[in-house]
């Protein structure tokens, strides 16, 4: 039986770009590194941020361009979207859908604050916070 996602994994380059993915999501998004493997601290293989009710991992193995798959995005549930936007545009990432409400006319309704952002990998993020 399915109990919820326990990851998402990423693959970027070593060095440079894994330093940028790192420093996104521990300084700029807050995230905590809960593992980290390789050949020592400075130059990981993989390393694992804890969203709050999941993972995202991040392997530094990719040798090449990486191509845009199928996933469209995903959705970080935040406690405030439009302190987070902030600060992801002041570390110089792009924000190509500012803060905004909607509303999804179902039968259990959803309202909710939201924007996308970029990652370091070219990762499309929604920042989410159901009202």
């Amino acid at each position: 039986m399915v109990t919820g996602i326990h990851h998402v994994s990423f693959k970027c380059s070593k060095g440079e770009q894994l330093k940028k993915v790192i420093a996104f999501y521990t300084e700029t998004l807050g995230m905590m590194i809960v593992r980290q493997w390789g050949p020592d601290w400075d130059n990981p293989i993989g390393v694992m941020f804890d969203t709050g009710n999941g993972i995202i991992e991040v392997f530094s193995n990719a040798e090449n361009d990486l191509p845009q798959g199928v996933i469209r995005h995903f959705a970080l549930s935040v406690t405030d979207v439009d302190e987070l936007a902030d600060r992801i545009e002041k570390a110089g990432y792009e924000v190509f859908v500012k803060p905004k409400n909607i509303y999804i006319p179902a039968e259990n309704p959803l309202v909710a604050r939201i924007a996308f952002c970029y990652g370091p990998l070219g990762e499309q993020i929604e920042l989410f916070c159901e009202k």
